[in-house]
């Protein structure tokens, strides 16, 4: 097995001019459309700016010390070598987002810096008490999968970790810095993994083994089992999204559907439910790779 964090991307050849990327379906906005077709919009096609709140830097800073320490020798991934890495990772992620820095400026800029990356220290410690990294082997880490249905749809989304047993099986593990979902959420935190078990089918034609997301705030862990015919009926349900959206998308019809989760919205200035008023449609987005944020994919 390789061990790699690099999309699975084909580079073109010095002087080329690489094709452009068509628009593509990842988890993360086919969750938005499920959810609020003018959420989908705003996101994907108009792509309005949004603030990520603290948590979710946090889970951004998380992901990133948990694939550097799959980059270490086995026998040095322990919890104190990984509680190491978190702030020279918030640094790198600074430098690179230099607006994130932003969310701790004021009076109390050290001591809110110092509680929020101490508790960034404690979903370190959750994940060691899911399991030991010592003992593991990753294919892959931020895997980037891409693929064409049948329908035409292009599936595209990254994974956190990919784990490939000597006798070819696969799991595929994602981490959630939030808690696990009761019971009746189960169907919906499974969305985004049935996605890349999808995409994994058709990529290698082998239905993964195991999904496995694992949920460091509560140590909690949710697995489960997937099987071809109940893959092949989600691919049908991914086909179904993906022709309304291209339905919507030639007319500008991405219509808001008010919920318990617009609390949490970044757009309700924009959002006709709160009295808002979109922006002007911009028309379908001309292909740009860039479907799922950092954010999506930190949680």
């Amino acid at each position: 097995m390789t061990d790699t964090a690099a999309p699975l991307i084909i580079s073109p050849e010095a002087g080329e001019v690489p094709r452009p990327r068509r628009p593509a379906l990842s988890p993360s906005r086919a969750s938005d459309f499920k959810h609020c077709p003018l959420l989908y919009r705003f996101r994907a096609i108009d792509r309005l700016p949004e603030t990520p709140s603290p948590a979710q830097v946090r889970g951004i800073v998380v992901h990133a010390v948990l694939e550097e320490l799959f980059g270490l020798p086995a026998g040095e991934r322990l919890p104190e070598r990984a509680h190491a890495l978190v702030a020279p990772v918030w640094r790198q992620v600074c430098e690179e987002r230099p607006e994130l820095a932003e969310l701790f400026e004021g009076a109390d800029h050290e001591q809110d810096l110092d509680s929020w990356l101490a508790s960034a220290g404690e979903l370190i410690d959750g994940y060691f008490e899911l399991e030991d990294p010592r003992t593991l082997d990753p294919e892959a880490r931020e895997l980037l999968v891409e693929t064409e249905l049948d329908s035409g749809v292009l599936l595209r989304g990254y994974i956190d970790r990919l784990d490939a047993a000597p006798t070819g099986e696969l799991r595929v593990v994602d981490y959630k810095s939030g808690v696990a979902p009761r019971e009746f959420n189960e169907a919906k935190a499974l969305f985004q993994m049935k996605f890349y078990a999808v995409a994994l089918w058709r990529l290698r034609g082998i239905v993964p083994r195991q999904l496995r997301l694992m949920y460091l705030a509560d140590r909690q862990s949710l697995t489960y089992t997937p099987d071809e015919a109940e893959l092949a009926r989600f691919e049908r349900t991914l086909d179904a999204i993906w022709q309304a959206i291209l339905k919507a998308g030639k007319t500008g019809d991405f219509r808001p559907n008010p919920g318990r989760l617009c609390d949490w919205c970044s757009h309700k200035e924009f959002c006709p439910a709160f009295g808002g008023t979109p922006p002007q449609y911009p028309g379908w987005p001309e292909p740009n790779g860039e479907d799922e944020s950092v954010v999506d994919r930190a949680d």
